[in-house]
């Protein structure tokens, strides 16, 4: 997958990535570009999408990525003045997924090609969605109350208890249908009438509003719960069981995978105390090398769990890149998928797997040289 030096000649894609300038996603992908010899990639504006004005020019390569880390474009996606605010997610996915069609309009107008398939970003950002097309697949997900488009709706914590109980899950994730980086999850827990544990990263303040907070917090009484629960559920909610992930050094483990065009490119572990792993709530890069020993260890196979994350990429195969998140069972035999990400790729200096072809690459680098590879092989077609 490596970019040679002859890949920037005149025939070798012009990049242009929609993003918000000066983000660090953009800045890692403009030096991926350039360190692959092509000139930088023009950088479309998500406000300038949002306000009607994309544009794109014959032959170019369009790339987008996360609108986020921008409190302007936050503030008009999900019209709120405050981007710590969990509130309008169901909003800011109508206006995401409008304006991911309206680049798809404009790149097609100008003869543009698009690496982010529009209708796989909708389900990508509706984890109900997401969840019955990779289920449909047949690859392994946690059991869940909310699968799919006919999915009974969510209006609250009563709906919530008595869909945990109906499909016995005393412990389940209660998920923004279309939240990312853990707002608005509850790691739920029951156990009989009036006994309701929860863990969030969410915090209600005396008004009643909700906020993200980069502290994991326990809520511990019912009442608790249920006000959490009742202010996200307009929002739509996804419920799905908790599955007992595996352990490493005495921490809950889980993984993040990246797979550029098919290939399981980049893996990092994910340590933590609490249920919620991310790496922004206080959880920490584990050994990669101690979970592929624990795996074979077990008697699995570690092909095997990264095929398991190319099955779930391959249900997107219009969009070059998606990131998996991968829970490894207690005794790390069996996986599961947890979520698929369109924009779960930033994972700063971390290099291509072994045998993975994207040895010595980032994961923008990676994906930089599956364009100029996919670009030389239609050229070699073109000339047989």
């Amino acid at each position: 997958m490596s970019p040679s030096p002859s890949s920037a000649s005149g025939s070798a894609p012009r990049f242009a990535v929609v993003g918000n300038p000066g983000n660090r996603r953009v800045t890692l992908f403009q030096d991926a570009v350039r360190a692959a010899g092509l000139p930088a990639a023009r950088v479309v504006p998500w406000l300038d999408v949002l306000r009607g004005r994309a544009a794109f020019r014959p032959g170019e390569t369009v790339r987008m990525d996360s609108p986020g880390e921008d409190a302007e474009v936050e503030g008009v996606l999900r019209a709120v003045d405050d981007p710590t605010r969990v509130e309008g997610s169901a909003l800011w996915y109508a206006r995401f997924t409008g304006a991911v069609q309206e680049v798809a309009r404009a790149a097609s107008a100008a003869g543009a090609e698009l690496l982010d398939d529009p209708d796989d970003v909708a389900v990508l950002f509706d984890k109900r969605l997401c969840h019955a097309v990779l289920d449909g697949a047949g690859v392994p997900v946690p059991a869940s109350a909310t699968s799919g488009a006919e999915a009974p709706p969510v209006r609250g914590w009563a709906d919530v208890r008595a869909l945990m109980a109906a499909h016995r899950m005393p412990r389940a994730f209660v998920k923004l249908a279309h939240g990312s980086s853990a707002s608005g999850v509850l790691a739920v827990e029951t156990a009989g009438p009036g006994r309701v544990r929860a863990t969030t990263s969410v915090e209600r303040d005396a008004a009643g509003r909700l906020f993200n907070s980069l502290r994991v917090r326990h809520c511990t009484t019912e009442g608790e719960v249920a006000a959490v629960i009742d202010a996200l559920a307009p929002d739509g909610l996804h419920i799905e069981r908790w599955l007992p992930k595996a352990s490493q050094r005495g921490r809950s483990a889980d993984l993040r995978v990246v797979v550029v065009a098919g290939r399981a490119t980049h893996a990092v572990v994910r340590t933590s105390r609490s249920p919620m792993t991310n790496l922004h709530l206080g959880g920490e890069r584990g050994s990669l090398d101690e979970a592929r020993a624990a795996v074979e260890a077990a008697g699995g196979s570690w092909s095997d769990a990264l095929a398991v994350c190319e099955r779930a990429a391959a249900c997107f195969p219009d969009t070059l890149c998606v990131a998996v998140d991968l829970l490894p069972a207690t005794g790390w035999r069996r996986f599961a998928v947890g979520e698929v990400n369109a924009f779960g790729d930033l994972l700063p200096r971390l290099t291509g797997l072994p045998g993975s072809g994207a040895e010595g690459l980032d994961t923008y680098a990676a994906q930089v040289a599956a364009v100029l590879n996919r670009a030389r092989n239609h050229r070699a077609t073109a000339t047989v």
